[in-house]
């Protein structure tokens, strides 16, 4: 008895001390996740519902699994973070009710036609002016910022993809549906028109920000945020597999 009483003492030291030991890492998602999204996410939200991933992740870690601690808690710290996110969702139905509207113009014109919808194609078809389509993408990029690394924000019920292969050992059948949706959003991706493109590889792959972006290109920061929008709604058209709203 006495001896598992100190078994689980120094178990409790050992995940408080990894606790302590990765608190930064915590902060330090948390900023990375702070550039892409709008004003009103607060940092201190998602270091809080960081740090409960990280509580989770001292309990949970099992080093046979081969990840290392800091790569096992990193993805559990993000998940949280992304749940909270989703939980406290910061746009407004409007915003989605008009993505979804504007997914469904640029779907129809592009089944119709056979090509990439273009901007005023898709005004007329919505009956609104250029500037107003404009304001939606804008809008479009703040809504479910998310959705193109992680098939649970389109709806599937699927584990966030960077878990895939470190986590849920026994759900084959997810394991499939996250291969599945990546393999699909790549070939989408590799579909877009090349500026959309472009940018999604410099925002994604290159972590870069808007106004970053805005340089390399040449164009003001709001002009990538139209980019951005549009190419967020486009995937969203020709994903529409994907998606149960």
């Amino acid at each position: 008895m006495k001896g598992a009483a100190v078994y689980a003492a120094t178990k409790d030291k050992s995940q408080d001390d990894l606790v302590v030991q990765h608190a930064p890492l915590v902060k330090r998602i948390a900023y990375h996740l702070m550039s892409r999204l709008p004003p009103s996410v607060q940092a201190d939200d998602l270091i809080q519902a960081g740090m409960i991933g990280l509580l989770e992740a001292s309990r949970n870690y099992d080093p046979s699994q081969g990840a290392s601690f800091e790569t096992y808690a990193g993805i559990r710290i993000r998940g949280a973070m992304l749940d909270e996110i989703r939980r406290t969702d910061w746009t407004p139905r409007s915003v989605h009710r008009k993505a979804r509207q504007v997914a469904e113009a640029v779907r129809t014109i592009e089944n119709k036609n056979g090509r990439d919808a273009r901007d005023n194609e898709v005004a007329a078809l919505m009956g609104i002016s250029l500037d107003e389509y404009h304001k939606i993408l804008q809008d479009a990029t703040g809504c479910r910022v998310f959705s193109f690394e992680d098939p649970a924000a389109l709806g599937n019920g699927g584990e966030d993809g960077d878990c895939a292969g470190i986590e849920a050992p026994n759900q084959p059948l997810e394991n499939l549906q996250v291969e599945d949706f990546q393999k699909s959003l790549a070939e989408a991706i590799a579909g877009l028109p090349e500026r959309e493109r472009l940018v999604m590889a410099l925002y994604y792959d290159e972590d870069l920000n808007l106004r970053e972006i805005g340089d390399v290109l040449g164009v003001s920061e709001s002009r990538v945020c139209q980019i951005h929008g549009q190419a967020l709604i486009r995937l969203r058209a020709r994903m529409g597999e994907w998606i149960t709203e």
